[in-house]
């Protein structure tokens, strides 16, 4: 009976009915001992007479009411004091994870529950720009805010730095919404905090589900998956789970898994696209593009894998081979008279490990291929790490002979600002540019990427390129490199000694 009522707070009619039952368990006991009992005295006690110890009736008495004093005084500190340190968070005064793991451990209804997991967005750079005791004044005044839609069978909870916890009893799809928009709306409200206008967002992931059909883990689980594709929605925005979801979630983490084991394997291979000069009508080198043929998924797309090697470092070993790998297909191809530089994506990690140049010199070396003969292409979102380390590795790189260019340029992180300093050779347009080229500001935008790149001295390279409309429109504009289907798909190196005899022949 204790262990079953332990963690309810509140008075119940089976509360009572085991008090009673409790009660005359312990007066059976008392008396069935006193009935059981046999005394025998001393001759002389009867002789005694029948005075009283005053002094040890009341001492016995007050030590009775000391203890039993103390023994009230430590169920209050024990249920208060104690239960309010360990079940309350100390900055914001919300019940903690603790009180989150006891409301799912002791909830025993049989109704829909939804989970809201919420995440501040920009707190990581408010605790490193204004300090932590700045970042503990924003959870405090973020944990006030939230403490508006507490309510009777609404709970926030405060579980980890910047991650906040709703759990809404007897809860629809439609309500949670509703909520997740209100928090959303109060977090946008300015935050003044010593000082300091502090704005921030927050994305919420929602799960709803029954407890007692899943265990509370699974809709934690869900809830958080929810929030983090909230996040890559753009943040400040809510997210509810769905079976899609987890299906997506589960294959992220299996292919995770099976990266090392890919790599180990050579599961990886690579395809060639080739690039095209219309103004002199020749090849113009290929490029060559990672694949990962799964033995139970099969072709994994680099759009999918590519992130997640990213996240886990694997990109590295990964560049690595497809580096040595291109520059030995080029060597190959070199012995059998196709001298066309080849080029190779490159990671940000590659750079911040220090010893880029080291490799690429290595693997030069050990194919004996012309520096010329390789490009490495780079994206605009690594102006966001240490530019003036990554400009001096390129240095370096352009000093070897090696050619750099710039992928995708025009989709990211804008570094027009920079291009000036950055050591490249050419910028490659993305797809987003020719997919509408029949559009005037597409063409504008075009046409003024050209004329800087001439001022700057860098080639100009179009990807995605599938019709003659689109080879019409580009090289009025003054782009003549181009590189997309209507000249090659991406093909294995076997597949492209045919394509260049086909493509020598027309």
């Amino acid at each position: 009976m204790f262990i079953r009522f332990r963690n309810q707070a509140s008075t119940s009619g089976l509360k009572w009915l085991s008090a009673v039952v409790m009660g005359f368990a312990i007066c059976g006991m008392h008396y069935t001992g006193m009935k059981a009992a046999k005394f025998y005295g001393h001759a002389d006690m009867a002789t005694a007479g029948h005075s009283v110890d005053l002094f040890l009736l009341y001492g016995v008495t007050v030590t009775i009411f000391i203890m039993l004093f103390i023994s009230w005084g430590a169920m209050f500190f024990d249920r208060y004091v104690l239960e309010k340190m360990a079940y309350q968070d100390t900055i914001t005064g919300l019940p903690n994870r603790n009180e989150m793991n006891r409301f799912f451990n002791t909830y025993a209804e049989n109704e829909s529950v939804g989970v809201l997991f919420l995440d501040l967005d920009q707190f990581k750079a408010i605790n490193d720009t204004l300090g932590h005791n700045v970042g503990d004044l924003l959870v405090q005044e973020v944990g006030k805010r939230l403490g508006r839609f507490v309510r009777s069978d609404q709970q926030a909870f405060r579980i980890g730095g910047d991650e906040f916890l709703f759990i809404v009893k007897r809860c629809d799809q439609e309500r949670a919404v509703q909520l997740a928009k209100d928090i959303l709306q109060t977090l946008k409200e300015v935050f003044r905090i010593d000082g300091n206008d502090l704005h921030i967002t927050g994305s919420i992931g929602i799960s709803i589900g029954t407890i007692l059909k899943s265990d509370s883990s699974i809709l934690l689980k869900t809830a958080d998956t929810a929030m983090y594709k909230a996040k890559k929605l753009g943040k400040n925005q809510f997210c509810v789970y769905t079976d899609e979801m987890g299906v997506q979630e589960v294959r992220k983490m299996e292919l995770e898994k099976d990266l090392q084991l890919a790599l180990e394997q050579r599961q990886f291979f690579i395809e060639y696209q080739p690039k095209w000069n219309v103004k002199t009508n020749q090849l113009y080198g290929f490029e060559a593009l990672l694949r990962w043929q799964h033995p139970r998924l099969g072709l994994v797309a680099p759009g999918e894998f590519i992130p997640i090697a990213e996240e886990t470092g694997l990109i590295i070993p990964m560049t690595r081979w497809t580096l040595e790998e291109a520059c030995r297909q080029c060597s190959v191809w070199h012995s059998q008279g196709i001298h066309q530089p080849v080029s190779v994506n490159l990671s940000v990690r590659l750079f911040q490990t220090n010893c880029l140049v080291e490799l690429v010199t290595h693997v030069l070396q050990k194919w004996k291929l012309d520096p010329q003969m390789l490009e490495l292409e780079i994206t605009e979102s690594m102006v966001l790490y240490d530019l003036n380390d990554i400009i001096s590795q390129l240095e370096d790189i352009r000093k070897l002979g090696v050619r750099v260019s710039m992928d995708d340029f025009g989709t990211g992180y804008s570094s027009i600002g920079l291009l000036d300093r950055i050591p490249i050779d050419a910028l490659k347009l993305d797809r987003l540019f020719t997919n509408d080229l029949e559009t005037p500001s597409k063409r504008a935008i075009i046409h003024a990427i050209v004329l800087m790149a001439e001022q700057l001295n860098l080639d100009v390279i179009a990807e995605g390129v599938e019709n003659e409309e689109h080879i019409d429109f580009l090289t009025e504009l003054g782009c003549y490199v181009m590189q997309g289907f209507f000249y090659g798909k991406p093909m294995k190196s076997e597949e492209v000694m045919k394509w260049a005899d086909r493509a020598a022949d027309a």
